[in-house]
């Protein structure tokens, strides 16, 4: 891949993931103001996505915006980041011992020669986490590893001990889908 690579996040996950496979990148997060209008989680991540990834191409000139979003959903509801120590314990609890889905939208935006040219999709991966004790929720909750994650864990951490199985792309639930991102801008004309 030759072209810019721009990635509109602060997320040191996102920017490990994109190093890890070898991507190289510039970090301009975006600022909007984030509007959800969608009900169905995938339509829900792609616009956010979107909605990031657009931010920040309408200061470029050339290059390809990449947006991300994730997002946990359980029983149909989306959970985000939890609010207070107390709302992360009461995640976890809800998710411990059950499978929920991890949904990550990308917003690709390719600009340059005075066109522009959008890719969109969602990824779905499936979490089952093992049964934890209020203690084991507590404690990890005391880590304050959980309060910037959406679902209130994260898999690459102290939170591992506690996934049973998954069911698709790990990097997904870290926070980007890398390989299906490489797949897309190789094959994308």
């Amino acid at each position: 891949m030759t072209e810019r690579l721009i990635l509109a996040s602060q997320s040191p996950r996102r920017r490990e993931l994109l190093e890890q496979i070898g991507i190289e990148f510039t970090v301009q997060p975006s600022t909007v103001e984030e509007k959800i209008t969608e009900t169905d989680p995938r339509k829900v991540v792609q616009e956010l996505a979107h909605q990031k990834a657009e931010d920040v191409a309408a200061s470029v000139s050339e290059g390809t915006v990449l947006g991300a979003d994730t997002i946990v959903v359980l029983d149909g509801k989306i959970m985000g980041k939890p609010k207070s120590r107390e709302h992360a314990v009461e995640m976890l609890q809800s998710l411990q011992g059950r499978t929920h889905s991890v949904f990550t939208g990308v917003a690709l935006i390719r600009k340059g020669a005075g066109s522009e040219q959008t890719l969109q999709f969602a990824e779905e991966t499936q979490v089952t986490m093992y049964l934890m004790s209020r203690e084991e929720i507590e404690n990890y909750v005391d880590t304050k590893e959980p309060m910037d994650k959406a679902g209130a864990y994260g898999i690459q951490g102290r939170c591992a001990a506690f996934i049973e199985r998954i069911s698709g792309d790990y990097n997904n639930v870290v926070g980007l889908p890398v390989a299906r991102i490489y797949q897309e801008l190789k094959n994308w004309k």
